[in-house]
């Protein structure tokens, strides 16, 4: 064989590899677009981040269950909506996926401690993560978890996006969902949750299997005290 068919081979499997690669890209998002309009008006069943976290307890315990119940959006106190916006995306209304004055903020912040402190991650960004993928943690996962935002800011209202989202986020060990966390925590259905125990559950939601086993924890009344202060402003969509 000729340098010059060795080449034209080599560019042709390059093509080859290439134009596959780009297949199976768009398979998987057709395969992300298909969910995400099923669920525009169907409750969310189970999400990547609940499978991933089964996996985990079944693996000491075979028997485990999670702790989860969708309620509609208009059974959820107004109170935690409030508070998980203003704890965790303050211009959630506003944006279109992505807080860059936030992730510029959170940037300044890390390199100013030397380690990841502050994420900047929207509810929107945070629900794509908790809907696809799983908490690793890679150029390559944030890159996917940029596009799923963007779909799901195209195809879906904020008041979805927010009505997804506190209905899949992580609240303790098992537990899932607004619903599951007040009944969890306060014996309570997500309707009743006062200001004070909304603005708990805000603050556990970074950490949330930490805080559900030290719920004393140094900083966590404080950051309360500081949610509770912001719900009134807090916009919802």
């Amino acid at each position: 064989m000729t340098g010059a068919r060795r080449g034209f081979a080599w560019m042709r499997w390059i093509a080859w590899t290439l134009g596959a690669l780009a297949a199976a890209l768009l398979a998987v998002h057709l395969w992300y677009a298909a969910h995400i309009l099923w669920w525009r008006a169907h409750p969310v069943g189970e999400t990547s981040f609940m499978a991933y976290r089964m996996d985990e307890l079944r693996a000491k315990r075979p028997n485990a269950k999670l702790q989860y119940q969708w309620v509609p959006y208009d059974r959820i106190s107004s109170n935690l909506k409030r508070a998980m916006v203003a704890a965790e995306d303050a211009k959630f209304v506003d944006h279109e996926g992505f807080d860059w004055e936030g992730i510029q903020q959170a940037l300044e912040k890390n390199q100013k401690k030397g380690r990841v402190v502050a994420g900047g991650s929207t509810i929107t960004q945070q629900l794509a993560k908790n809907l696809f993928l799983t908490p690793s943690r890679s150029y390559l996962r944030k890159a996917e978890e940029a596009v799923i935002t963007v779909m799901l800011e195209a195809m879906l209202p904020k008041r979805r996006i927010l009505e997804i989202y506190l209905n899949v986020i992580e609240w303790g060990s098992g537990v899932f969902g607004a619903e599951a966390a007040a009944r969890r925590y306060f014996g309570v259905g997500a309707r009743q949750l006062s200001a004070e125990q909304a603005a708990r559950l805000a603050a556990m939601a970074p950490n949330p299997r930490f805080y559900e086993r030290n719920q004393g924890a140094p900083g966590l009344n404080r950051k309360i005290g500081i949610i509770l202060s912001r719900i009134p402003s807090a916009e919802l969509p």
